[in-house]
């Protein structure tokens, strides 16, 4: 809507969006104001009511037309770098269309803004960076949290990630350029679970690198000092906490991303039940991986209990994945203990087992050692221990060899194979190598998206098991119920939910996973699950309870679509607009 104000300069309220321009804005600005821009969208009597006629080709272009056109674009490209940087463009320009693209085109765009092109896109964040997106938070502040949290121009923030950039994805310490990940964690907070774009907030919180390349590197874009750590890095870490929840409220959903592992395990206990918190790494991927496990029992004809898993990796993910697990199986009937003795784990220095020479078996490793010989090389366990699933997020690429691959195989009709490890080039193997060296047995499934691979006539599809269908539907969940604190009990509900919308068609082609399509769907069905079970459980603090949850989740969702401005008059005493 819009009106003529004295000033020469008009009122204009987005009617599409659930806050009002209350200030005067000119029509320039609409032009100008990603949040506003319609591009060539606005008809002609927008144009003329808004005094830029004229200002914009002749030619009007509706939504579709221009979502047809930034495909075009982004297929121009040959390199994924240079398709990054045009959608992190668009997404500076016009951020419905760049939303709306995204939601539509999944299977072309996730791969670009997520995983595997946010990982060179970070790396190169110093040569790519364009314009502010989100708050850089460094140690030099400490003390001054909450007043930068306030330069935010957004008051109404119901979602944060985090990093502190010290493990990105597989890559190790990239410093500032890990803002990369927050940012692209938030676009998909938006694209695939309508969480509105102005309700988030990316934030990389800079305590240094001991990345010696890029303290180097002219282009780096952060503090240029060795990493702090100890009681500083801790009580920053808490400065952060108590700003946030200062700022935005205790329902402020905060998620960790791409913190050491060291850090990653301890402030996920800290704060799990004081905050309204979870760690994407650790909990995100543990659930889309037992989401894929729990499918694969659909095909291997078993029960969770029935397995022997092999994970190769101890970190984050793998003990995440670990403890849901059990958590699943629990639920199977058998005890915690029971549960813990069919998954067996191997880190750099070897199989998890009592008595082995150096490496650290404390804290939730110790959960999984076993009273074993000690075994270093991973093709000899698979060998001695012929487990029915290997499961792999150690980052170490070419670790599922043939050998290993053959041996799997020939222990199991229908082996699970799970190349668990981001981005691609780190894949323990490749979808490819997966089915020719089983003959077609495996079931797989890989962090890192693969295309369809032709083996002995028949084509199958793999399945991703990408964080991306988690996460948004349990940001949407928590925020739309007003839930407190993230228990696990969450992440199992939404693997439960995500396993059980794999149709039996997708199971035939070698889909452990909904299509990528489908995703925006998935979200809403693991929030309508969430705030069910949050309702059941008292733990909601949105009152009145919606009776129906799925329509009520819908209807909180962003809406990318543009509509209509229309023309008004403002009342000043009353502050209202009169059409």
């Amino acid at each position: 809507m819009t009106a003529k104000a004295n000033n020469g300069h008009r009122l204009y309220h987005d009617n599409h969006s659930d806050n009002v321009c209350h200030s005067l804005v000119r029509g320039i600005d609409c032009l100008r104001d990603p949040r506003l821009s319609k591009g060539m969208g606005f008809t002609l009597r927008e144009r003329q009511l808004l005094g830029i006629h004229g200002l914009l080709p002749p030619c009007y272009k509706s939504q579709e037309e221009q979502v047809a056109n930034v495909v075009q674009n982004v297929l121009r490209y040959s390199e994924p770098l240079n398709q990054y940087i045009y959608l992190m463009n668009l997404q500076d320009r016009n951020e419905r269309l760049f939303y709306r693209t995204l939601s539509e085109n999944i299977e072309l765009t996730m791969p670009i803004v997520y995983t595997p092109t946010v990982g060179l896109a970070c790396q190169k964040y110093g040569l790519i960076y364009r314009r502010p997106r989100g708050l850089f938070i460094t140690i030099q502040d400490k003390g001054h949290i909450h007043d930068m949290l306030c330069n935010w121009p957004e008051p109404d923030v119901k979602a944060i990630v985090i990093t502190d950039g010290e493990r990105i994805l597989g890559l190790g310490d990239l410093g500032a350029f890990g803002m990369g990940i927050p940012v692209g964690k938030l676009a998909l907070y938006t694209a695939l679970a309508g969480i509105k774009p102005y309700q988030t907030l990316p934030i990389t919180l800079d305590v240094g690198t001991d990345n010696q390349t890029l303290l180097d590197d002219p282009v780096y874009i952060g503090l240029r000092q060795k990493r702090v750590r100890g009681k500083e890095y801790d009580e920053f870490i808490e400065e952060f906490m108590h700003a946030a929840v200062k700022r935005y409220g205790q329902n402020c959903l905060i998620q960790f991303e791409d913190f050491a592992n060291r850090n990653a395990f301890r402030f996920l206990e800290q704060y799990r039940n004081q905050y309204c918190t979870f760690n994407d790494d650790i909990q995100g991927t543990a659930s889309v991986a037992v989401a894929g496990i729990l499918a694969s029992t659909r095909i291997t004809g078993t029960k969770l209990t029935d397995n022997k898993f092999l994970f190769l990796g101890a970190g984050e993910a793998s003990l995440g994945i670990a403890t849901l697990l059990v958590m699943a199986m629990k639920e199977e009937g058998v005890s915690t203990e029971e549960a813990r003795n069919k998954i067996w784990m191997m880190d750099s220095r070897g199989l998890l087992s009592q008595g082995r020479p150096g490496g650290s078996l404390d804290g939730h490793k110790a959960n999984f050692v076993k009273n074993y010989k000690h075994m270093t090389n991973f093709e000899e366990v698979v060998e001695d221990l012929k487990p029915t699933a290997i499961i792999g997020a150690a980052a170490a690429a070419g670790a599922f060899t043939p050998k290993v691959l053959q041996n799997m195989a020939k222990f199991n009709k229908r082996p699970v194979i799970f190349a668990l490890s981001n981005p691609t080039s780190k894949a323990e193997c490749t979808a490819e190598q997966a089915y020719q060296n089983t003959n077609g047995q495996c079931v797989f499934a890989s962090g890192s998206p693969f295309l369809p691979v032709e083996h002995n006539g028949k084509t199958y599809i793999p399945g991703q098991g990408n964080n991306a269908y988690i996460f948004p539907g349990v940001a949407l969940g928590v925020i739309a119920a007003g839930i407190h604190h993230i228990s696990d009990k969450l992440f199992l509900l939404s693997a439960q939910t995500l396993a059980d919308l794999v149709t039996e068609e997708n199971l035939q082609e070698g889909r452990l996973y909904p299509p990528l399509q489908t995703i925006t769907d998935c979200s809403v069905k693991i929030a309508t699950r969430l705030m069910e079970y949050a309702y059941q459980e008292r733990i909601a603090s949105h009152y009145p309870e919606p009776k129906d949850k799925e329509s009520y989740v819908r209807s909180q969702m962003y809406d990318f679509n543009y509509r209509d401005s229309l023309p008004c008059t403002y009342d000043w005493p009353t502050h209202t607009y009169q059409h």
